[in-house]
């Protein structure tokens, strides 16, 4: 039964989200991935099926937003230094990935006699494929694996190779390939790339430290970014899914995955956008074109069959040359079966050049169909293995509950506390909370109006975590000891880790940050890091870890370590671990050994001077991070209390003092002189 397409925009609309509400938990039940609801519901609402929405103007348009929102997604979340350590396999992989079913697609076309550029065309559009399963991934936590990253870094190789091939083959169909063509179209690549990986993060690093930016102009910078990027691309000969794949590249290090915007950005494709791709792909199917003829099922048949034999043999061979298991290879082929983007793009244009006829287009949206199914069934089912397969590796140690707390007294510097409590919480792998504190200093019965006044500041921290999806539960105290405020919440709640702001020191008297702070490092074992910045921590390009004497016997240490390589992948930056003890080798050696394994520089400072004149030369995105030690504990030197001091009046860059967790048992309260017994204890305990 057909019906007359509805032209009414707010029964289109209204009859697209009730699709994208309702087939996800349909495709649930079923026992199937969500992100193929659409799709098929596209076939059956479609211009094929029932009828009832046409495959307009808005809807591809809509539909090819959703798709440059997936790759650039996918670009914002590659791990650049993971990407950078298996450059040299994506590269193998994205070759392999679409050598083979570009040679099986050929073949198909000269047995079916198909022109050689039609062949050849047949066989680019099989060896392409779309990351239309990467948000499933994504979901799952498993996008920092190295097959997943290897996979995504081959599909900019294997696009890159579909959109060249299409434009050398559009050039062959009407006799333009000579030499001035090939110049031109590596000239204008070559440019292209060069402008966006240079202009875009100059931009991001102003654009950022624009006073009073609110999340919509941050989110509309992005937009602004994403969508210029793609039109720029058209202009270099190149596809828009390239200039949305490096538009997402050039501001991964400035777009950590904890933060409110990347969340602003998942919520808005993941909820809109994509879904619209996917059903724009399904009303691209006439599943009744499969019997149309003996031919039209065989054709269907073979591409199809070159398409799954084509990835799946370059997905084992690929797992086999970099020793990956059985379930990555399998993620790697639920990752690379999908044609969508690159496929329905090559294929419209090769049959506007009348290069491949109806029966061939109808051929190839079946196989788009099939590959689409398969794709996210097969990453979800072996997505989660890996998950588990990973959980089951990581060491599980009974421990207390991570908790975070924050304690805030100037809004201000508010949203640059949260922020690193993003990077913190997902550091330690956190289910909690974060615990943002105000506390109050004066007598209860007077403290009204300032409890409504730290309601207030709470609830802009309530709303700024809402923003990244991060619960948080917050506190206020009241007490005429700040510092005992803050140690009383810390005993209450059974805090794990202290995030305090530090303006510099206001006086030469104060010891180390002033009365409140160094209190309560001085009574607490936990976790502290206090932290100074000068411009958004996502500026990062370098964290520069400073290591003083003995601190690698430190209880807490390798704890310390793991953190701040966790921080690293979350910011994709480098790092730099200067090393002050004379046992170079035994330090480098432990932290190289801490996962996650990093790719690491060493430099060795053996006094405090030399240290001083090496951080007046740091760059100004350089983040310096201390770990430091409290008094009377293994580590500590006379120096370390002077440190922060120096850091703040002779570098411009932001630092952060971590002083690690100390041993339970040991009550650090009264320690300012602490026996070299106790100090003895310590360096044997670990």
């Amino acid at each position: 039964m057909m019906f007359e397409p509805i032209t009414e925009p707010v029964i289109i609309f209204a009859i697209a989200v009730l699709i994208f509400l309702i087939t996800p938990i349909l495709m649930k039940k079923l026992h199937m991935p969500g992100i193929v609801g659409p799709i098929l519901a596209g076939v059956m609402v479609g211009p094929y099926g029932l009828n009832l929405l046409a495959r307009d103007a808005t809807i591809e348009l809509l539909g090819t937003v959703g798709l440059l929102f997936i790759i650039f997604i996918a670009g914002l979340e590659l791990d650049i230094e993971g990407f950078m350590k298996y450059r040299h396999r994506s590269l193998i992989f994205g070759l392999l990935s679409f050598g083979f079913p570009l040679i099986l697609g050929f073949s198909v076309g000269i047995v079916f006699q198909f022109s050689i550029p039609a062949s050849l065309l047949l066989g680019s559009i099989v060896g392409s494929h779309t990351l239309l399963s990467y948000p499933i991934a994504s979901k799952m936590g498993i996008s920092k694996n190295k097959a997943i990253i290897t996979t995504v870094g081959g599909t900019l190789v294997t696009d890159v190779l579909a959109m060249l091939f299409l434009a050398v083959i559009s050039g062959m169909s009407v006799g333009q390939v000579n030499a001035y063509f090939w110049l031109q179209l590596i000239l204008s690549t070559g440019i292209y790339a060069l402008l966006i990986f240079l202009l875009v993060p100059f931009l991001t690093k102003h654009f950022f430290k624009i006073d009073g930016l609110d999340g919509a102009s941050e989110f509309n910078y992005v937009l602004v970014i994403l969508f210029v990027s793609g039109w720029m691309a058209l202009y270099a000969g190149l596809e828009p899914i390239i200039g949305a794949f490096l538009a997402g590249l050039s501001l991964n290090r400035y777009i950590f995955s904890q933060g409110s915007l990347m969340n602003r950005i998942d919520f808005t494709a993941n909820a809109l956008f994509i879904p619209f791709f996917l059903l724009s792909v399904g009303m691209l199917m006439d599943v009744t074109a499969l019997f149309a003829s003996v031919q039209s099922i065989m054709l269907t048949f073979l591409i199809t069959f070159s398409l799954f034999i084509g990835k799946s043999g370059a997905a084992f061979l690929s797992a086999k040359l970099f020793n990956y298991s059985k379930t990555e290879s399998l993620v790697i082929l639920g990752l690379t079966i999908p044609q969508a983007a690159a496929t329905l793009a090559a294929t419209l244009v090769g049959f506007d050049l009348n290069l491949i006829n109806q029966n061939t287009v109808n051929a190839i949206i079946i196989m788009i169909l099939i590959s689409t199914i398969v794709g996210p069934s097969l990453t979800e089912k072996y997505g989660r293995r890996l998950v588990k397969a990973q959980t089951e590796t990581e060491p599980d140690p009974e421990k207390r509950p991570e908790r975070i707390l924050i304690p805030i007294a100037n809004p201000h510097t508010m949203e640059a506390l949260m922020d690193l409590g993003f990077l913190v919480r997902a550091s330690l792998q956190s289910d909690e909370p974060l615990y943002p504190l105000k506390v109050i200093k004066n007598h209860a019965k007077q403290a009204e109006a300032d409890v409504a006044t730290a309601e207030k500041m709470l609830g802009h921290a309530m709303f700024y975590a809402a923003g990244a999806e991060v619960p948080i539960r917050p506190l206020t105290r009241i007490s005429l000891s700040v510092g005992k405020g803050i140690e009383r919440a810390i005993t209450e709640e059974r805090i794990t880790t202290v995030i305090s702001g530090w303006k510099g020191p206001k006086t030469h008297s104060e010891k180390v940050f002033g009365g409140v702070i160094d209190n309560v490092i001085d009574h607490t074992y936990i976790r502290h890091l206090i932290v100074k910045e000068t411009e958004p921590i996502q500026m990062t390009k370098r964290l520069v870890v400073i290591l003083p004497k003995q601190i690698l016997y430190k209880p807490g240490f390798k704890d310390a370590i793991r953190i701040t390589k966790n921080i690293i992948k979350q910011l994709n930056c480098t790092v730099l671990y200067i090393v002050m003890d004379d046992d170079f080798e035994a330090t480098k050696s432990v932290i190289e050994e801490i996962k996650p394994i990093n790719q690491l520089s060493f430099t060795h400072l053996p006094d405090w001077e030399m240290l001083e004149r090496y951080c007046l030369k740091l760059a100004k995105q350089d983040l310096v991070m201390a770990i430091s030690a409290r008094q009377g504990t293994i580590g500590w030197h006379p120096s370390l209390e002077n440190l922060p001091r120096k850091l703040s009046d002779n570098v411009s860059q932001n630092f952060i003092i971590f002083y690690p967790f100390e041993n339970y048992e040991l009550d650090l309260r009264g320690q300012r002189k602490t026996p070299m017994s106790v100090i003895s204890a310590t360096y044997h305990s670990d």
